[in-house]
């Protein structure tokens, strides 16, 4: 019957079955990340680490080797170095993180006890005033609340989560799904473009080679600017004599991938930690300092040499997709959110290119 129909009708209605098959399977994929996303981050870590590595793969595949062996030298390599770095280091990161959640209270409340002074102060000097009582009020009431759910959500973070996901899901799981995924990867590339209709083949590869070209680009240049940052601040912190400035310095380094969240943060703990320690301006200015140089050192040169805007969006729409990512979908929403943006952003630059050529948009108004 379909062959009695003119070929435009055909075509149209080709075109939309097309469309409804690209809805329904973005519908599937949606229902399975709100069903499965308790389990699935050791598959995500597997596919982002086959994403990142498998350059490195590529080549010694170039070289000479099978791909499964290079696949297995590679994650072999890799997370020989990490154990190093966890025997080395992470006993020190970790203590320092439990001493911080447990203290961060008290330093709280020494903050309180110099914000109260300093308000005293200004009343003294302006007179009793309402807006110095509800601030005071704030300091006094609000403070410590923030600081035992602050104290409680890095215990939590440190506790429950690392010892049953890390311990069960990265370190058995993701090795193995992550050596499949690096073995398989020009596959299921491969497989992918058997699946795309064959008329929009060659608009889809242009536009996925755009899509990996600006995500590799944003991933490795992220990646040296929170290595760089992490180092510069854990180094500066520990320089100052600040209590705890390792483990702060890389928490803000680290944290940095959401643009100045990582520094405010930091600024912020490294702060109250100097009041605790040394009471007075001379600690304070030197972690302000320590964070102004980073901030300045990522702004002007870190980024443009390394980063540059590669994902082609504000840094309000990066933020804003990771925290609704990881509102949606938790953890694994985060580590989505930027391959995501970068879809996005690469799919809206195409669509309003064409727009801009379109009739809708040339044709004039009719009289």
């Amino acid at each position: 019957m379909s062959e009695n129909l003119p070929l435009q009708a055909r075509i149209r209605r080709t075109q939309w079955r097309r469309l409804v098959l690209a809805v329904a399977a973005l519908g599937v994929l949606w229902l399975c990340l709100r069903l499965f996303a308790s389990i699935l981050l050791p598959f995500v870590v597997a596919a982002g680490l086959a994403y990142f590595l498998d350059p490195v793969v590529t080549k010694l595949e170039q070289l000479g080797a099978r791909r499964a062996v290079g696949a297995l030298a590679t994650l072999f390599a890799l997370f020989i170095a990490l154990a190093l770095f966890i025997l080395q280091l992470y006993p020190v990161i970790a203590d320092q993180a439990v001493a911080l959640a447990q203290n961060m209270p008290g330093y709280v409340s020494t903050a309180q006890k110099d914000f109260g002074l300093f308000v005293h102060g200004l009343e003294h000097r302006f007179g009793q005033g309402e807006v110095s009582n509800k601030l005071q009020t704030i300091a006094e009431n609000q403070a410590g609340t923030i600081a035992s759910f602050a104290g409680r959500a890095v215990t939590n973070i440190i506790g429950s989560s690392f010892a049953v996901v890390n311990l069960l899901s990265l370190l058995i799981v993701t090795p193995i799904v992550g050596f499949y995924f690096l073995r398989d990867w020009p596959r299921i590339i491969a497989a992918l473009d058997r699946f795309v209709p064959r008329p929009y083949a060659p608009l889809v590869r242009a536009q996925a080679i755009e899509v990996n070209r600006v995500l590799a680009a944003w991933i490795r240049g992220q990646a040296i600017c929170c290595l760089v940052l992490a180092l510069v601040y854990a180094l500066g912190l520990s320089i100052t004599g600040l209590q705890f400035g390792l483990i702060v310095g890389l928490a803000a380094g680290l944290l940095s991938f959401i643009p100045y969240v990582g520094t405010l943060l930091g600024g912020i703990t490294a702060v109250l930690i100097s009041l605790n320690q040394n009471p007075g301006w001379h600690g304070i200015i030197a972690v302000l300092i320590v964070f102004a140089c980073g901030q300045a050192l990522n702004d002007y040169f870190i980024q443009p040499r390394f980063l540059g805007d590669r994902l082609g969006l504000p840094a309000v729409w990066i933020i804003f997709a990771l925290f609704a990512g990881g509102a949606a979908f938790g953890f694994v929403g985060i580590m989505l959110a930027v391959p995501v943006t970068a879809t996005l952003g690469v799919l809206t630059r195409f669509w309003l290119r064409r727009y801009l050529q379109s009739s809708l948009y040339l044709d004039p108004a009719p009289e």
